[in-house]
């Protein structure tokens, strides 16, 4: 493996050091408990892993899910097949030998309780130890940061009883690692079982997480620097070798860059994972490069007063633990996900309603939001399926007793229909035209083996999936119209694209330090407030525009960015330039527009980010201009697999929209080639084949060609498409030529006119170009547009004419737009200092005092060194 450096924290590029060549972790079993008082979020990780043998520094191919298994689509049978490597128990069996393993984990006294000392302890002599160990012996090297890590032990599969009767034979071809090693055997025909007994295998990888650790005197040694832990065992000297089941205790610290501890707008206490810039490295030990796909099982504690949301297929129905008063929730995955997509969010949300959302009292949890709370003692003797799913036995926690309700599986739900809303289309007035069969239909999956949505026909059929939207109780009347508008937005989805490829989602209005207008993941979408529109009067549909547009961005990413995703992180154009252009198209097939109404709201959209990137791109350095920084190089990494991302950790990125916006103009440009609805076809296509993978931006392009031959032939090829778009700064020539086209369109020229949203960002933006408006034209700027009641991009460009001409009498409106709208505040603290006004500059100074401590990091410090 490479030295062991401690880079500069202070360097651009995010290293990620998980050693994914030699090894990969094929499943978490997470064990977590939400502290409020002390901020930090503890327990454990179990990890499971299996061995690369045989995997170089040779690319893995385009499209290809390392380490994936070659297998097909697959049915969600509940069932255990005869043959299945040795684990062929039926159901029945099966629950007789968590029966006996339940008495046996009680009587061991399994939780984590009392051993903080012994632990700590063992921390001291591995860190010691490390400098010891054998030069020669293989190191696991995980993605962690920010982590206090008390304890790493090999999990003792073979002390559960119940695995004897489910240890596979040893067959001639599995005589070497068999004979060796039978954990090894076990975990690898675990993590193998076929998808249509994924209920099984998550039951077995459950049991086996609670198993206590190895105790033969051969522990583990680990070590931790500023961006990984390293665990070697002393002797193991290749991955084959290496134990199979690890398990990792530790602490979150609070201030760990993954993990945002904050206030919601209620003034109630909350958390939630940030997702950037080093996404869950600070939440728990994990292999962050996006080849390293897993899927997880989590136990989460939290106080019985909130709410956990969770990236997890099915809503979960709470349990409680009788002994500390907390409710333990249980979410899981069976899609083989990147870490950096597990999502995590608590705190005393309440569940949106049509009928009365303020009908929940502040401080009170409405139980039927979630399903209702198990509270069952359990009779001597008896485990339950609750007790199972809910952790029973791991290291860190006690027995919990209570029953779970039963949840759904594949397209249904048990749960109350006033938690999940489904679609009435015809009240909407949506169109019922159907489009998925077109090129769904007989679907053979190039993706490793899971019950994948793609291949089931009731999911071609599912227009809307189930959904619910949280928030704090003082946003649940605003947050209805993101109620209202999901259904029309998930249909027109499916319209366009096909297939949702995951089953539920949930939608969560998060607190006001959120650091953008949206963020998708797995089953959950997290939503400034900045988009949840004001009323004023007129405004009617137009005002529903950026709320609407951005959860069409957002569910876009489902398709791009989650079941499709960069195989390289510096190739966001992939995700973000995809989902711009597309929540154009899903929009505009949500309010049923016109041919004609949809082609002049897209080139006003087009203007509008045209001159957004063209100011970007002055105002930036080049490095930070450029689609593909890595440009040849590319999806490469080191023997190991270890990697660094370009660009990562500079604080600038974070705020700069050129991935979103030339990624955008880039596809906009391929789909003037072909036809924009031939266009639109080929994304079906492409999702058809790449579902479930990770991929490049060759894969995309060459497809393309492959589909579309003219392009070639009019000297569009691979080459000159990385020459113009994606491995220079600044902006291609055909950009200049359109951007003249759209600022002559009609909608333009009518900016003066009655407005809509777009039409009167472009007057602002107009109107930011005079060099002088006085005060009497401002104050009637406001009156006539009701300026500071509009969407948040509208008070925008507002705050800035307010800034640009010192119009005091709105300097409330500036004030207002910084502390409720921070996901968009950052440009006007840069603008209130560059004027070198007093009042301005103090104006900023009280703004920044009255946020910081709800900010994002990565916003707080690129304001301080404005303001500061």
């Amino acid at each position: 493996m490479e030295p062991d450096v401690d880079l500069n924290p202070d360097a651009d590029d995010l290293p990620l050091r998980a050693n994914t060549n030699h090894i990969l972790v094929r499943h978490y079993v997470l064990d977590l408990t939400v502290h409020f008082d002390r901020k930090v979020i503890s327990g454990n990780v179990v990890l499971f892993l299996e061995p690369c043998s045989g995997v170089g520094t040779k690319d893995t191919g385009a499209g290809e899910a390392a380490g994936s298994i070659e297998a097909g689509g697959s049915q969600d049978v509940d069932t255990m097949e005869p043959g299945a490597k040795g684990l062929e128990k039926n159901a029945t069996r099966m629950e007789e030998m968590f029966a006996r393993e339940r008495n046996r984990a009680e009587f061991q006294g399994l939780s984590g309780a009392g051993s903080q000392t012994v632990a700590e302890t063992e921390n001291i002599q591995s860190s010691h130890l490390w400098e010891t160990t054998s030069d020669g012996d293989f190191t696991l090297v995980l993605d962690c940061c920010d982590l206090d890590v008390s304890k790493v032990e090999e999990v003792d599969v073979t002390s559960v009883s119940a695995m004897s009767d489910l240890l596979p034979e040893v067959t001639p071809d599995r005589l070497d690692v068999s004979s060796v090693n039978p954990q090894a055997a076990f975990i690898q025909d675990l993590i193998s079982m076929p998808s249509c007994q994924w209920r099984q295998k998550h039951k077995l990888l459950l049991l086996c997480s609670c198993a206590p650790g190895i105790q033969d005197g051969n522990s583990l040694h680990f070590y931790r620097d500023r961006w990984s832990l390293q665990v070697r065992k002393k002797g193991v000297t290749s991955p084959l070798e290496f134990p199979r089941a690890l398990r990792i205790c530790y602490e979150t610290r609070p201030t760990g860059a993954s993990v945002k501890w904050t206030k919601d707008q209620d003034n109630r206490v909350c958390v939630y994972t940030a997702g950037s810039p080093i996404n869950n490295r600070a939440l728990f030990p994990c292999q962050e490069p996006p080849v390293a796909m897993s899927t997880w099982q989590a136990t989460v504690r939290g106080p019985s007063e909130c709410v956990v949301l969770m990236s997890g297929e099915e809503q979960t129905a709470p349990i409680e633990d009788v002994d500390t008063c907390f409710l333990i929730w249980n979410y899981y995955v069976t899609m083989p996900m990147p870490a950096s997509t597990f999502t995590l969010a608590v705190g005393h949300w309440r569940q949106v309603t049509v009928e009365n959302p303020l009908a929940v009292e502040e401080g009170a949890w409405d139980k039927k939001d979630c399903g209702k709370t198990a509270k069952r003692e359990a009779e001597p003797g008896e485990w339950t399926q609750a007790e199972l799913v809910s952790g029973l036995g791991s290291s860190t926690s006690k027995v919990v007793k209570g029953s779970l309700l039963q949840t759904g599986s594949g397209d249904k739900t048990t749960c109350s229909d006033s938690a999940l809303c489904y679609s009435s289309l015809e009240d909407e007035g949506l169109s019922v035209t159907d489009y998925s069969g077109m090129v769904d239909d007989g679907i053979s999956c190039s993706h490793g083996d899971y019950p994948c949505r793609f291949t089931k026909r009731s999911a071609r059929s599912q227009r809307v999936i189930p959904h619910r939207v949280f928030g704090p109780v003082c946003l649940l009347q605003k947050a209805q119209m993101v109620l209202k508008l999901m259904r029309r937005c998930l249909a027109a989805a499916h319209t366009i694209l096909g297939v949702h490829p995951f089953p539920r989602l949930d939608i969560l209005i998060v607190p006001a330090g959120f650091s953008s207008l949206g963020m998708a993941s797995p089953h959950i979408i997290f939503l400034s407030q900045s988009v949840l529109y004001t009323e004023s009067p007129g405004s009617g549909e137009s005002g529903l525009s950026l709320c609407g547009s951005r959860l069409c961005h957002e569910i876009a990413h489902s398709w791009f960015g989650l079941v499709i995703g960069a195989r390289d992180w510096t190739e966001e154009w992939i995700s973000e330039g995809f989902a711009t252009y597309l929540e154009d198209i899903i929009w505009a097939q949500a309010q049923q527009l016109s041919l004609q109404d949809t082609a002049e709201q897209s080139d006003l959209k087009a203007l509008l980010r045209w001159r957004r990137l063209s100011d970007e791109l002055k105002n930036s350095e080049e490095g930070l201009q450029i689609l593909r920084p890595n440009m040849e190089n590319t999806g490469q990494v080191s023997e190991s697999g270890s990697s660094t991302v370009k660009h990562a950790l500079n604080p600038d990125k974070a705020f700069m929209q050129v991935h979103y916006l030339k990624g955008y103009f880039l596809l906009r440009f391929l789909a003037s080639q072909v036809g924009e609805q031939q266009f639109i076809d080929f994304f079906r296509l492409f999702v058809k084949k790449y579902h479930g993978q990770l991929i490049l931006s060759q894969d995309f392009l060459r497809m393309l060609l492959i589909t579309f031959p003219d392009m070639e032939r009019k000297g569009l090829t691979l080459s000159a498409i990385y020459a113009d778009w994606l491995d220079r700064p600044g902006i291609p020539k055909w950009l200049y030529e359109r951007s003249a086209v759209w600022s002559q369109a009609r909608l333009v020229e009518e900016v003066k006119a009655e407005v809509t949203s777009e039409q009167l960002v472009m007057l602002l933006e107009l109107l930011l170009e005079e060099e002088e408006l006085g005060a009497a034209t401002l104050s009637a700027l406001q009156r006539t547009y009701y300026l500071q009641n509009q969407d948040a991009e509208v008070r925008h460009r507002w705050c800035e004419l307010v800034v640009k001409h010192a119009y005091t009498q709105a300097y409330r409106d500036v004030e207002h737009f910084l502390v409720h709208d921070q996901a968009m505040g950052v440009y006007l603290y840069g603008e209130l200092m560059v004027q070198e006004d007093p009042e301005q500059q103090a104006l900023a100074c009280r703004c920044l005092s009255l946020v910081q401590e709800e900010m994002d990091q990565s916003a707080r410090r690129v304001v301080e060194e404005m303001v500061l």
